[in-house]
């Protein structure tokens, strides 16, 4: 296939625009003036393919689409229109927002034009490419997941203007917040231009999170008004602080949905290529969302690809976390870890040295591949999540479980080593860290769907009470318990992630679903934060980045710690295998750095160097040498 670029690329006074559509009969490039009006131009096919069409005096800003034509039979994979104004796959940017309408989704020849619902793409002037540096994350770090809009939207100290955009990130408040938890990246979620599902708009709701994608190029402009330039000068901003940027990239589906979705891009120009298909011509659809992109097809790889160098040339990010990410290696046999798409990332000159984040699960045949992903990936770990929540709970037989998570996750990721694990409590979807220990079941209902929605089973706990309690019993024992949880995972090797808010209690009201929650559920409000747990968060983020041996990616291997009881003798077969079993000393062999685990219900002195340490109930406490 000729390598030629895609999208519209300028070369003096000539614009080439390339789409691959190799079923369709025509192709048009659609120009719209200041007006509305548009100016149709006949694309040529090559004979790969590929449909281009060179014109003289497009100017940056000049707003463009695409129209398809050709077959229309859906049972057969067919859906040329050229009634439906389409996204170009490519497009750099966007002139706004998606939005709903029911002709987007209407049969050919129903639903009229969709020029007027659909955001045209702009062509740009690409930025200078950014220098090559490496990327300034390293395993064994923090990483700060942050929902851009919902992170400022509530921040007394960001400017009203900017709040909910990806400038806001690069605040000297926020700047300041995310060196205080000595964040080593923040990992955004997904800031490229969605959709909402259809059924939220009947119910006045609207997808908050953004893993709805149509476009794997332009940025959405709720998120970055100021488009690239935007994106790359905060990165810029938080690289001089210290700090990466992770892009969280979803490849697995696109917004077009089931055969009753849209019709916007993919799907207008080569849906049986761009899409997994069963034998009977009906979409795959692993991810639960409706379609499944087809990640083996040579041409999809390279769009992937090529959005992925995008992200890194014009923006200079650290790197990526991928969204349901065995999609990227299902072959027919299933997942594989050396799939043409996984193999061609780690060789990439421009995407090798890059993190990679593997979410590593998906609802597909054979869709739960943690640990399966292999150097260099970084892979999300709810075995860690899981776990380490049965602990704190009081579940009974957890003690090996825990140290084991503790130590690196040596029988999922290998016993020598690096570990690959990302550590995690807590993330997007799920209870916030505080509604873990105030919630003992989901309360979903503001998203409309009975409450059906989300993980039914959290391992969770309220402390006696079902959500908000003016008991200062029971809110003494919920930050307790929020800084035991902060504790352990900042004391875990491996990397660490913190989902934005939960260093200071957030609460979502007991959503653990709040996809659809672009208001107050969503937002964090910063008026709230627990002070008294921010600065336990504070401190234990200072406590890891001056002892190395915390932060240290290194698998915990025999020797490297004792694992003791609270007397100060070794644990044995006995007591690892007591189920009412629920405290140890972890001491570190080479520094004497000892994290002492009191997770019973009553406090406890440990003997620790020939020193007594108290320990309260249900907490950590780190004695150094």
């Amino acid at each position: 296939m000729n390598e030629q670029a895609f999208g519209p690329v300028r070369a003096g006074a000539t614009t080439s625009f390339a789409a691959w559509a190799p079923d369709a009969s025509q192709l048009w490039l659609c120009l719209f003036d200041e007006q509305d009006r548009e100016t149709r131009l006949p694309m040529l096919q090559d004979g790969t393919g590929v449909w281009r069409v060179h014109e003289r005096d497009i100017e940056p800003g000049t707003r463009y689409g695409l129209r398809a034509d050709g077959r229309y039979d859906p049972a057969a994979g067919y859906w040329f229109d050229p009634d439906k104004l389409l996204l170009d796959p490519y497009a750099p940017a966007i002139d706004r927002a998606f939005i709903y309408g029911a002709a987007l989704a209407a049969r050919r020849g129903t639903g009229g034009d969709t020029a007027s619902l659909m955001p045209k793409g702009v062509v740009t002037e690409p930025l200078p490419t950014v220098a090559a540096a490496p990327p300034l994350f390293r395993p064994g770090g923090l990483i700060y997941e942050i929902l851009v809009r919902g992170f400022t939207m509530r921040h007394p100290d960001v400017p009203v203007g900017q709040r909910g955009t990806i400038a806001a990130l690069a605040h000297p408040a926020v700047i300041d917040h995310l060196k205080r938890l000595h964040v080593g990246a923040v990992e955004l979620m997904p800031i490229t231009a969605w959709i909402d599902e259809r059924h939220l708009r009947p119910l006045g709701l609207s997808n908050a999170w953004g893993y709805n994608p149509v476009s794997y190029f332009a940025l959405d402009p709720r998120l970055a008004p100021g488009g690239m330039a935007e994106l790359r000068a905060t990165v810029a901003t938080l690289r001089e602080a210290g700090i990466g940027v992770i892009l969280d990239m979803v490849y697995n589906h696109n917004g077009e949905s089931d055969a009753l979705g849209w019709t916007l891009s993919l799907r207008g120009l080569n849906n049986r290529d761009y899409f997994r298909h069963a034998p009977d011509g009906a979409l795959i659809n692993d991810t639960g969302t409706g379609n499944s992109i087809d990640c083996n097809q040579p041409m999809v790889r390279r769009l992937i690809r090529d959005s992925l160098r995008h992200f890194v040339t014009q923006a200079g990010v650290d790197g990526f976390r991928f969204d349901l990410a065995p999609a990227l290696g299902r072959l027919a046999h299933g997942f594989d870890p050396h799939a043409p798409l996984l193999d061609e990332l780690r060789s990439d000159p421009l995407l090798a040295d890059r993190v990679m984040i593997a979410e590593p699960w998906d609802i597909g045949p054979g869709g739960y591949q943690l640990g399966r992903f292999g150097p260099p990936w970084l892979e999300w770990n709810d075995r860690y999540r899981d776990d380490m929540r049965r602990f704190w709970r009081g579940d009974a037989g957890m003690l090996g479980a825990f140290a084991t998570r503790l130590a690196g996750s040596s029988d999922i990721f290998g016993g020598t080593g690096d570990t690959r694990s990302v550590n995690f409590l807590a993330v997007h979807d799920g209870f916030t860290l505080a509604d873990l220990t105030s919630f003992e079941r989901r309360h979903n209902e503001a998203n409309g769907e009975d409450n059906r929605d989300g993980h039914g089973e959290n391992f969770s706990w309220n402390n006696g009470v079902e959500g908000k309690s003016d008991d200062p019993a029971i809110a003494a024992a919920r930050r307790r318990d929020m800084m035991a949880l902060l504790s352990t995972l900042f004391c875990s090797r491996g990397t660490i992630m913190l989902t934005a808010g939960d260093e200071f209690g957030r609460s979502q009201q007991g959503n653990n679903n709040g996809y659809a929650q672009d208001n107050d559920i969503g937002w964090i409000d910063w008026d709230a934060r627990d002070h008294d747990v921010q600065s336990h968060a504070f401190a234990l983020a200072a406590l890891r980045a001056d002892r190395g041996e915390l932060s240290d990616p290194a698998m915990l291997a025999d020797g490297d710690v004792d694992w003791l009881d609270e007397s100060g003798r070794a644990l044995d077969v006995a007591q690892w295998e007591d189920p009412e079993s629920r405290r140890l000393a972890m001491r570190f062999t080479q520094t004497g750095l000892t994290i002492c685990v009191n997770g019973a219900d009553q406090p406890c002195v440990f003997r620790v160097d020939g020193r007594d340490v108290d320990v309260p109930a249900r907490s950590i406490i780190w004695s150094r040498a």
